[in-house]
């Protein structure tokens, strides 16, 4: 007795079979949402830190720390996140990331005293800090990296104003939980990116990943402690040289650091950043004592300028693969020095308003420009690696912003 013949399928369904199985592309829109949320809690406190001082009884002064720890560990948690997307995947970095801030949210909401409201702050910058970087990894083009950092500087601008407003509605506790946001774009996410864990052939470089901290870590501290913190940022970074020198593959690749096009798109990053966090502060200062405007006019027109600028880095961006990179540097680099030199120089008030606009036009046109640049110029398996390091120094210029800006306006 014969077996039936079987049917074999019609040789365009055998085609279509890896194209239906490969994963899709992740909507920038959801991508926006999984990043952007953080940047908003990061300037929520600025208008509410005398309420939260008066909340945790402590000076006004003091409670500035629970923004030192939210930088910190933003800078600190980038490339270890990027590490443990490299080697773990998208699934368990996007697991930890939400736990991160499910649990640094429920520990803020009732904690008594500032250092365990820091350890809340801390896990939820590090919880961010994934997000960002698995957002990052998923964009893949200028474009679309451009929708995801238009969308830091749109959150970012309007993230004091948010946190006072739900600070009066709610509590302080309320406005520093606006990060959470971000975990209504996991399930999207999750159901369309690649989850899975790439396969490892070398083990972790805990020594690596553990001078990268501290380096980190002593850069941030510069602004508060500027010559201790000076002198140890200086003796990691030269552990930390001797160590890739000896592990070349280890947690900071040698390849990626000789690599002329990622390194000067990770040095424009902090030099951006540095010039944009610098104005951010500095301009409302400059227009208190050169106008007679109320406080409340300023941060209008600082809102305005800042969303102006926002929408014309998304519009760089976009436009970016029809201009090519050549033109697309030499605007940001115009771009980037005008902005400066314009606040020195003015004797007009009212033009530092547009100044405030180009910044925030330079620092988030060229963090998308630049993050696309630094990781096609990495090898495929050093992407996620090439993603954080270049994210750890835009934090930086983060960190060293705001410090200049008070040495300008104590000077002033």
């Amino acid at each position: 007795m014969s077996l039936p013949a079987r049917r074999l399928p019609h040789p365009a369904a055998r085609t279509q079979a890896p194209a239906t199985a490969a994963p899709r592309q992740v909507p920038a829109i959801w991508l926006a949402l999984l990043a952007t949320p953080v940047a908003a809690s990061a300037n929520s406190p600025v208008l509410i830190l005398s309420d939260m001082a008066g909340s945790l009884g402590i000076r006004t002064a003091t409670a500035t720390w629970l923004v030192t720890v939210f930088a910190w560990a933003m800078a600190v948690g980038t490339p270890l996140m990027a590490g443990l997307l490299r080697r773990r995947g998208l699934g368990t970095t996007l697991r930890l990331s939400a736990a991160l801030i499910v649990a640094g949210t429920a520990v803020i909401a009732v904690a008594p005293w500032l250092p365990l409201a820091m350890a809340g702050r801390a896990a939820q910058a590090a919880g961010g800090a994934g997000l960002i970087t698995a957002a990052m990894s998923l964009a893949g083009s200028v474009r679309r990296m451009g929708v995801i950092t238009a969308g830091f500087g749109t959150l970012g601008a309007v993230g004091p104003l948010l946190g006072s407003a739900i600070a009066g509605a709610a509590s302080w506790r309320a406005s520093l939980a606006v990060g959470a946001v971000a975990l209504l774009a996991l399930p999207a996410v999750m159901h369309r990116a690649d989850l899975s864990a790439p396969r490892q052939s070398t083990p972790f470089d805990g020594r690596g990943a553990a001078l990268l901290a501290l380096t980190a870590t002593a850069l941030v501290l510069i602004p508060r402690y500027p010559l201790p913190a000076l002198a140890a940022s200086v003796l990691t970074a030269a552990l930390l040289a001797l160590h890739v020198r000896s592990h070349p593959t280890g947690f900071v690749p040698a390849a990626l650091l000789r690599t002329r096009a990622f390194v000067l798109s990770a040095l424009l990053a902090c030099t951006f950043a540095t010039s944009y966090f610098t104005l951010l502060f500095t301009v409302p200062q400059l227009l208190r004592d050169r106008t007679d405007w109320s406080t409340s006019t300023i941060g209008t027109g600082q809102l305005v300028a800042l969303l102006l600028g926002s929408a014309l880095s998304m519009a760089l961006a976009a436009a970016s693969a029809r201009l090519g990179r050549p033109r697309v540097l030499t605007i940001l680099l115009t771009v980037g020095a005008l902005a400066p030199l314009t606040a020195l120089l003015t004797p007009w008030a009212p033009l530092l308003l547009p100044v405030a606009t180009l910044a925030v036009f330079t620092t988030s046109a060229g963090q998308a420009t630049l993050a696309v640049y630094a990781t096609q110029a990495a090898p495929a398996g050093q992407r996620p690696t090439a993603i954080g390091l270049f994210n750890l120094c835009y934090q930086l210029g983060g960190a060293f912003g705001p410090a200049i800006a008070v040495l300008i306006t104590l000077s002033g």
